[in-house]
Parts: structure tokens; C-alpha cells; sequence
């Protein structure tokens, strides 16, 4: 089963996250909050959205889908970024991921929106097969740039 995430369900949202984290061996990176979470999810002006996927004999969360909205400006629509899919090790090949990505493509066909995208780190071969046999391509032309910490700091301050 998937369901939209509640308020209730940021503390296993974050629990899941830091799984992520050691799975994806950044562990020291995340940092953050239960508190952080409930703002970006459920605040006044939420920036991120969430679904998770429930075991459906046990009740217990499987997994879940974190995600925002993004906006092409060559296709002149929205479409879901896709920041976080993640299903815990023991619920993995029992249709979960798949369920969230359904569910994902499901309200960009219902909405409007053209895209459905994220990224994968290059040796997570599982998650890159899985992908691939939903017809996912990579987009291979395209390099990940980010700024954190000092250089975002010292960019953002030059003033």
C-alpha cells in the first residue's frame, strides 16, 4: 500500500533517511532534523512532499518516496524531482520501490507534469537495474554540480 506521509510519520521518515545515508556510506552528511522535516513536509509553505509504502500484512513502513516539485522550462510544465526512494533491506523484491515510482508517475500523468526525474550515485547497480526495467534512461550528458558548506558560504556572502 502508498500512501501520502503524515506528521505522524516524520520520526520513520527520518529513521529511514539515516538508513539511506549509512546505505549510501554518507552517514556524516545528514544532519537533518525530525524538527527540519515536519517544517519542509508540513509547514506553512511545504517544499517537499513524501509517500511511503506500507507492508501490507504487518502495517509496518517499507519505505518511502521523498520528492519536490520541478519546472521545465523547455517543456514549460512541472515535473516531480525525485530526492529520496528508498525501501528498507528486508522488504527489498516485494514491489515496493516500484509501487512508489507508480504512484509518483501516477500524479504527473493525473497533474500535467512531463518529467519524473533523480539521480543515482554510479555504483548503486541494483537501484540502476531496477530503473532501467521501468524503461528509465540515464541521462549520461548531464554532471551534478552542487555548493555546500564554505563555498556556498563564501559565494552566498560576496555581497
Amino acid at each position: 500500500m502508498i500512501r501520502a506521509a503524515t506528521p505522524a510519520d516524520v520520526p520513520v521518515l527520518h529513521a529511514m533517511v539515516r538508513e539511506l545515508a549509512v546505505y549510501e556510506k554518507s552517514e556524516d552528511e545528514m544532519r537533518a532534523s525530525e524538527a527540519q522535516f515536519h517544517e519542509a513536509l508540513f509547514g506553512e509553505r511545504p517544499a517537499a512532499f513524501a509517500h511511503l509504502a506500507v507492508d501490507d500484512a504487518t502495517g509496518a513502513p517499507a519505505g518511502f518516496a521523498l520528492w519536490f516539485l520541478a519546472f521545465s522550462t523547455w517543456r514549460g510544465v512541472h515535473g516531480i524531482y525525485l530526492e529520496d526512494l528508498y525501501v528498507r533491506p528486508g522488504r527489498r523484491g516485494a514491489g515496493h520501490g516500484k509501487a512508489l515510482l507508480t504512484e509518483l508517475a501516477r500524479i504527473c500523468v493525473d497533474r500535467g507534469y512531463q518529467r519524473l526525474e533523480w539521480s543515482v550515485l554510479d555504483w548503486n547497480e541494483p537501484a540502476i537495474g531496477f530503473y532501467r526495467a521501468l524503461g528509465a534512461l540515464p541521462q549520461d550528458e548531464w554532471t551534478v554540480f552542487r555548493l555546500t558548506d564554505d563555498a556556498l558560504t563564501a559565494l552566498g556572502g560576496d555581497r
